[in-house]
């Protein structure tokens, strides 16, 4: 990575070689070695970048890595300070370097141990440099800082804007600052077999960000299958999905992704939380809730806004939600309303979201017509969003009427839609009959296939034969890596396996497939996704990003990562559920395809939730605090009382 390029061409950071620390809403990124002072480096909290660098010196000089161990609780570094060595050809002192995050806060503990037979003297300094920057900027290459105050309180070194406050200490060492600058030093004599320790502590405070929230329990863990590869991945999908949870005061949802989405996203959300469902209700109904008190209530061309549309985004800046980009929102807010309702809601949880539903399908009938579910401003109609929307219709028509409310009306809406996408979207005759993924504003169909074929699976959309063209596309080498699903068939014209939406492979996308799959019956296909998908999760070493590159076994033996995709991401580690069902499911059982209009999806076996508790986390070591805090910051994203 090369920072000075990135500052003038202001080309976005590449991450594909970080390391990150993350509890939202703070995140930490550094190389793999724990040295900071790439573009994408630095310490996070909500929208800003606090710390841009930290470097460790040990008498004056940088240390040697040798190793690094990253798990859900810390990452500890270990080097070697020859510097201290004398004249032994032979390392004898080590370096270990322990870093922790939780929300608003970040621990660095440095140890240095003696291995030679005298005494060794040494001087430890870690080095923060401070630069408050818009997250923005720093995505865009080109960060912006604003001016801070910094000065020394009572022993510690204070900064803030005004609104945002950080707190630097050190339990044993001396702060010093020099411009913009902090230093915590220690001199240390360290007796043969003995050790000394350096530590440095940040607490950020942001008036706009965060107040005290209630304690979250972790994610219940999935059942140990005894697959070495899918148990390594749940176990770092769960940990990644609990440390993306983020709450503004209505239950937990999860942020899209680290660095820049660290964010409600609401298609993001929705989509994670449904892929997690089988494994906690929780997630799906504070998202449900969250969504809901941000649901349009008025028109406003600035940011889309219109009477029960779900937002498109809201950042944790307190500016306004924006609902423009994103008209799946609301058909995934509906579907994810009847799909908890089926796990378990009780139907009087479900009633308390009774007003936001009733708007959320009147915004779906006034912007559907009586032609497709669309954005005016896009050059195309997607079958993907078709589907969703169909999908939203019959369930909302099943939970409509327990609710005490008339369903059939939907059910006739989803009718005459699924009538209406026969027309338009499907071409040919008889076996060389298929799909297409959109179609212009003048009906014209894109001759183009992909990922997002798998959407159409499960919906209602398509009949039972039309799901088997389908589910025997997916299939097909040109859609289908070693890896999973690419967004865009290889022998496409305008193929490029790094292109995000050209080419690359979204894991979830694979995953939303391998749900619809099995929502049809298709087991066999189903579990060949999944196992796919597994090897792209054990090649990224349990953590799979966003998107990776759409390379298939034919050009590489591994994944090969998109540089600039975000990681961990929501959706891709909810992935985890999907293919834990799809693998544990017999794949000799006959085809059976699920009716929708029954409560209880008998067809798909769910995960059984477990109702472990709250999980206590382990101490932050060294720091002296006590049992590391299990509670979220209560996110002030945007006051809906205005």
């Amino acid at each position: 990575m090369h920072p000075e390029l990135d500052a003038k061409t202001g080309r976005p950071p590449l991450l594909h070689d970080e390391l990150v620390a993350l509890s939202a809403p703070t995140q930490v990124w550094s190389r793999r070695d724990g040295t900071m002072g790439g573009a994408a480096d630095g310490i996070f909290h909500g929208d800003w970048r606090w710390v841009r660098s930290l470097e460790l010196l040990v008498d004056g000089r940088p240390i040697e890595h040798l190793t690094t161990a990253d798990d859900r609780d810390s990452t500890v570094f270990r080097a070697v300070a020859r510097q201290l060595d004398g004249d032994s050809s032979t390392p004898r002192v080590l370096v270990e370097r322990m870093r922790a995050v939780e929300p608003g806060g970040f621990v660095e503990r440095v140890t240095i141990v003696n291995g030679r037979d005298v005494e060794v003297t040494a001087l430890l300094e870690l080095r923060l440099d401070l630069e408050l920057a818009p997250l923005a900027s720093v995505h865009a290459g080109r960060p912006e800082a604003v001016p801070i105050d910094l000065r020394l309180d009572d022993g510690a070194a204070v900064a803030t804007d005004g609104t945002r406050t950080l707190r630097c200490a050190s339990a044993k060492g001396a702060i010093e600052i020099d411009g913009h600058r902090v230093t915590a030093s220690r001199s240390v004599v360290v007796r043969p077999g003995d050790w000394a320790t350096l530590s440095i502590e940040l607490a950020v405070d942001d008036a706009q960000l965060a107040e005290p929230g209630p304690p979250t329990a972790s994610l219940p863990p999935l059942r140990a299958t005894g697959v070495a590869a899918l148990d390594r991945w749940a176990g770092r999908a769960v940990a990644d999905l609990d440390d993306l949870s983020l709450d503004v005061g209505h239950g937990p949802f999860l942020a899209a992704s680290a660095p820049w989405q660290l964010t409600l996203l609401s298609r993001e959300a929705l989509v994670a939380a449904r892929l997690a469902l089988p494994q906690t209700a929780a997630i799906a109904e504070g998202t449900l809730r969250t969504l809901a008190t941000r649901q349009g209530v008025l028109h406003d061309a600035e940011t889309g806004e219109e009477p029960g549309r779900i937002p498109h985004e809201v950042r944790q800046d307190g500016s306004a939600p924006v609902f423009r980009a994103s008209v799946e929102a609301t058909p995934l807010w509906i579907v994810l309303l009847h799909e908890t309702w089926l796990a378990g809601m009780p139907t009087e949880t479900a009633r308390e979201l009774r007003t936001a539903l009733h708007a959320a399908l009147g915004w779906l009938a006034v912007r559907t017509g009586d032609g497709f579910l669309a954005d005016p401003d896009d050059d195309e109609v997607s079958a993907a969003v078709q589907a969703i929307a169909c999908r939203a219709a019959v369930g909302a028509a099943d939970l409509l009427d327990a609710l005490g409310d008339d369903g059939d009306e939907w059910r006739a809406w989803a009718a005459r839609l699924r009538s209406r996408f026969r027309d338009a979207f499907w071409s040919g005759d008889g076996s060389a009959r298929t799909p297409s993924l959109a179609i212009d504003h003048d009906g014209a169909p894109h001759d183009r296939l992909g990922a997002e074929l798998g959407q159409l699976l499960g919906t209602r959309i398509l009949d039972e034969h039309e799901e088997s063209i389908v589910a025997r596309m997916l299939l097909d080498e040109a859609i289908a890596s070693g890896f999973g699903l690419r967004s865009l068939a290889a022998d496409d014209r305008d193929y490029w396996p790094l292109l995000e939406r050209g080419g690359a492979i979204h894991p979830h996308e694979t995953a939303l497939a391998i749900e619809g799959l099995l929502r049809a019956g298709f087991r066999d296909e189903a579990r060949a996704l999944a196992e796919r998908l597994l090897a792209a999760a054990d090649a990224f070493h349990g953590r799979l990003p966003a998107a990776f590159a759409g390379f298939g076994l034919e050009d590489v033996t591994m994944p090969v990562p998109l540089p600039g995709a975000g990681s961990p991401h929501a959706a891709s580690a909810a992935a985890v559920v999907v293919v834990h069902r799809a693998l544990e499911a017999r794949a000799s059982r006959p085809k059976q395809r699920i009716d929708t209009g029954e409560r209880h999806l008998a067809a798909v076996e769910r995960v059984q939730r477990h109702d472990t508790g709250p999980v206590q986390l382990p101490l932050l070591r060294g720091t002296g605090s006590g049992d590391r805090s299990t509670q979220r910051p209560r996110l002030r994203l945007v006051d809906p009382e205005g």
